[in-house]
């Protein structure tokens, strides 16, 4: 994309805005540009609010030399996926809301954003006990795939599988929001830094070395506190 002249961010969701949406009832950007976590290939993810609109919609574009992805939502729509996203435990609307900085505003930003950061704070369901039941299952069948395997691109693969059950089972039993591709890493360390940390670290030691033992040892430590691995003696819809 052209970077010569280009504008910046905030002046690009601006005229944007006054482009596409000028008699929105309220508008923020949000996204990496405003965590100060910008690569050279961020978009710009707006927000709109606006009361003529019968439906929520999701659009991407190239405009004022930026990728921009926008939100629209009408004053009562956004709800709908605020619960959505709660009940996926993948906050991906109220933290945009929440982080977003304010570039129109008749009114109807704060009680908004207000929403959004209860809804974060209040955190997802606790699972139950038959969810973690199912759920250790499912790590203890990836876990016994992984430690049988002896085909490299299968491994791969399995263990990346792995990862993703893993993150999910440690962020949940703790009421934590999870992610999905980058976002596992930072809903990891929102969650605590040091085990993020050691996250990274084994899973990284194997797909440079390929020795298994310590993702084995890891994932081992995770499950204990709940019984272990799950498999004999599981159930599921049995009458």
């Amino acid at each position: 994309m052209e970077e010569i002249n280009r504008l910046s961010a905030i002046e690009a969701a601006q005229q944007f805005i006054h482009k596409y949406f000028p008699y929105c009832q309220g508008a923020l950007l949000a996204g990496s540009v405003v965590r100060g976590e910008a690569t050279e290939t961020s978009d710009l993810d707006i927000v709109i609010f606006d009361q003529t609109i019968s439906s929520s919609y999701r659009e991407s574009l190239i405009e004022f030399g930026w990728a921009i992805e926008v939100f629209v939502h009408n004053l009562s729509s956004y709800k709908h996926f605020f619960n959505n996203d709660v009940e996926r435990a993948r906050p991906s609307l109220p933290r945009m809301v929440s982080e977003g900085i304010i570039l129109r505003d008749i009114g109807i930003m704060d009680s908004i954003k207000k929403e959004a950061k209860e809804l974060l704070t209040n955190g997802p369901a606790e699972w139950s006990i038959e969810t973690i039941e199912l759920k250790r299952y499912f790590i203890t069948d990836a876990l016994d795939d992984f430690i049988g395997c002896s085909n490299r691109a299968k491994e791969i693969f399995i263990a990346s599988t792995l990862a993703e059950l893993v993150s999910e089972f440690v962020l949940r039993t703790n009421r934590k929001w999870i992610g999905a591709s980058k976002w596992i890493v930072r809903a990891l360390r929102n969650y605590d830094e040091d085990f993020a940390n050691l996250f990274v670290e084994v899973f990284d030691h194997f797909y440079r070395t390929g020795e298994k033992k310590p993702v084995v040892e890891f994932v081992d430590q995770v499950l204990d506190p709940f019984g272990g691995r799950l498999f004999h003696g599981f159930s599921l819809g049995k009458r």
